[in-house]
């Protein structure tokens, strides 16, 4: 499959120098690796569901119909701190566009800690709360399951169009979400 192909080939950094405790030992951060599929590799991701941040149920069938933008965060990794105001300015700039976000917040030890990083970067859109890293199972041979932040975009069909691991600018979101909707591959 091209996806495992490229994925398996991704050069990987570590995401902090340190452990900090707060949940990020033994995970990685890509170097920005972009992967765009044509439109007759895709495929449906497994299922995309659990509790948010808050305790409230939700899934990505929730968004069917819509491009969804699913971002997987900690509040613990320096990358996802730094590409937080971009993917708050490309959710802003994508809302009219029939986009929905989605972030998958992995392996924070509380809740508390996953609530204070959405207050303080103003975060406008819901969160599973995957302290497990189970949901991301759903992304097996899309994802690695320990390349963090990582963010996948699904097309109007529910299948993974395209994916970066690592950090990821609005605007090079925002491109590829605009080639997503446009049936670019």
């Amino acid at each position: 499959m091209l996806v495992a192909a490229l994925l398996s080939g991704a050069v990987l950094t570590s995401c902090t120098d340190t452990p900090s405790g707060s949940g990020d030992a033994g995970f990685i951060s890509g170097k920005g690796v972009i992967t765009k599929l044509p439109v007759d590799e895709r495929e449906k991701p497994g299922e995309v569901a659990g509790e948010t941040i808050d305790g409230e149920p939700i899934s990505l069938a929730d968004f069917a119909g819509q491009t969804v933008v699913v971002n997987v965060w900690g509040s613990w990794c320096g990358p996802c701190r730094a590409e937080a105001p971009d993917l708050v300015a490309a959710a802003e700039e994508l809302a009219d566009d029939d986009v929905a976000f989605l972030g998958i917040n992995s392996r924070d030890l509380n809740q508390a800690a996953a609530r204070a990083f959405v207050r303080r970067f103003d975060v406008p859109y819901p969160s599973i709360y995957d302290q497990g890293g189970r949901t991301l199972l759903a992304f097996r041979g899309t994802l690695t399951a320990n390349s963090i932040p990582s963010t996948v975009i699904i097309d109007e069909q529910g299948r993974v169009a395209a994916r970066v691991l690592g950090e990821v600018s609005k605007s090079t979101l925002v491109g590829l979400v605009e080639d997503v909707q446009a049936g670019a591959a």
